[in-house]
């Protein structure tokens, strides 16, 4: 029997196991990705040194799926004021993670070093000192991105129902649940709110730099 054409093996198919596991449960081992490969444990060890580096691809796997490389970044053809581009690619950010929200608590426990995630935050960085953020404040303005996305994709698993107006006790809580909307709608509009309000942020900051 000759070799086959396409290796049985590789971190991009170890990397599609994990994350189908992690969509399901929100974990993965590696005795459970060899499982789905049907292959032994020891077998992964040829492609990928660790748990930390199956979580890194899974991550490059989620940003390229979400149509992300080095090169173009989050916010490809995006060539306008900062404001726009920052929107832009924090909101294309929360799509890459749309689809899984449960590998997030995972991607949070490990050290960001993926290409196609390290060049998004290159290109972060890049337009806020542009837009004369501090370089000292940097990283404070980047986590409180990571934390508005995270938060936001997770907020999409959310049921249509988020809180039982028929618990309520306050008129104001009571008002606000009846006017919410559900679904999807009202996650992107609390999303496009929260954007408004970093981005303003992040200018008043720049501003008095």
């Amino acid at each position: 029997m000759g070799r086959p054409r396409t290796p049985l093996l590789s971190k991009d198919a170890i990397a599609m196991a994990a994350l189908r596991l992690v969509d399901g449960t929100g974990e993965f081992t590696i005795a459970q990705v060899a499982d789905a490969l049907r292959v032994r444990p020891s077998s992964l060890y040829n492609h990928v040194s660790s748990k930390g580096e199956i979580v890194e691809a899974m991550r490059s796997l989620v940003f390229r799926e979400g149509g992300v490389s080095r090169e173009g970044g989050l916010a490809a053809g995006d060539s306008g004021p900062w404001e726009q581009t920052v929107r832009a690619m924090l909101r294309r950010y929360r799509e890459c993670f749309a689809r899984h929200q449960r590998l997030i608590p995972l991607v949070t426990a490990y050290t960001v070093s993926s290409p196609e995630v390290m060049g998004m935050y290159d290109e972060l960085a890049e337009t806020l000192r542009a837009a004369d953020v501090p370089d000292g404040q940097l990283l404070d303005v980047i986590t409180m991105c990571d934390s508005v996305v995270f938060g936001a994709a997770l907020d999409l698993a959310a049921p249509d129902e988020v809180w039982a107006v028929d618990q309520a006790r306050s008129p104001a809580l009571i008002a606000a649940i009846q006017q919410a909307g559900s679904g999807r709608q009202r996650s992107d509009r609390a999303f496009d709110l929260a954007l408004d309000i970093l981005i303003a942020g992040i200018a008043r900051l720049a501003d008095g730099a």
